[in-house]
């Protein structure tokens, strides 16, 4: 169990435990949009889905999850939550869930912490392994369907390995779509740029590009990574 201010994650039965990188994108996340409709693609426990209902105004918060034992957890913890009455949980691939709500429903907003070991890697965990491999969820196909989701003024934001960045911007061009904030995240000021948090949309624009640094030594959080996550941690 993970205890955050206003909600309670329950992650005995998923692969993909809460981490930095959910917690990250949940509240860096762009809200400029006031989105009324958000779609948590991969939601895994639910994490970003609650942290985004706690900071917006948005009617619907809706979650796709693959794994049906990590789908029965994301419900649990969306019906225990104060908010349970704007979060739903459907249990599908994402392919699948685009073919029944394309020109249907669309997003204001569309969040992934998508899995991204590309590598031939194996942790000897089917599902933790299915939770990170990019085999499972392609880059090409997250954007593809994404695209066909988002509403017209619609944000898709994204953590991926910073390797992956440049390759990742270039696909979403294919498709029309392209970043306007990027922040890039080392974990200490000495350490090597591991992960970036991209936010895109349909109109090209001057991209806002900043760095946040974690930690400065080991639980010496910065006052950056402080300010961004305080309404969520209990301790920060």
């Amino acid at each position: 169990m993970f205890q955050f201010k206003q909600f309670t994650i329950n992650q005995d039965r998923c692969a993909m435990k809460v981490g930095t990188d959910g917690v990250l994108l949940g509240a860096w996340t762009p809200l400029y949009n006031n989105p009324y409709r958000i779609l948590d693609i991969g939601s895994g426990t639910g994490l970003i889905a609650l942290m985004l209902v706690q900071r917006s105004f948005a009617e619907q918060i809706d979650a796709v999850e693959i794994d049906e034992e990590a789908f029965t957890q994301c419900v649990e913890n969306f019906e225990n939550s104060p908010w349970a009455d704007r979060l739903y949980c459907y249990n599908a691939s994402l392919e699948d869930f685009t073919e029944e709500f394309f020109e249907e429903t669309t997003y204001d907003l569309i969040v992934s912490n998508p899995p991204f070991y590309s590598e031939n890697y194996s942790s000897g965990d089917e599902k933790r392994d299915q939770a990170r491999f990019t085999e499972s969820l392609p880059f090409e196909q997250l954007i593809a369907c994404t695209e066909g989701l988002l509403s017209e003024n619609g944000i898709l934001s994204v953590i991926i390995p910073y390797k992956e960045e440049a390759n990742f911007i270039k696909l979403a061009a294919e498709y029309g779509l392209y970043p306007f904030k990027i922040c890039r995240v080392q974990g200490t000021p000495e350490s090597e740029i591991k992960r970036s948090m991209l936010a895109f949309t349909r109109i090209p624009a001057e991209i806002d590009l900043k760095k946040l640094i974690i930690e400065t030594q080991r639980h010496q959080y910065t006052n950056e990574y402080i300010d961004l996550t305080k309404d969520f941690y209990l301790k920060m």
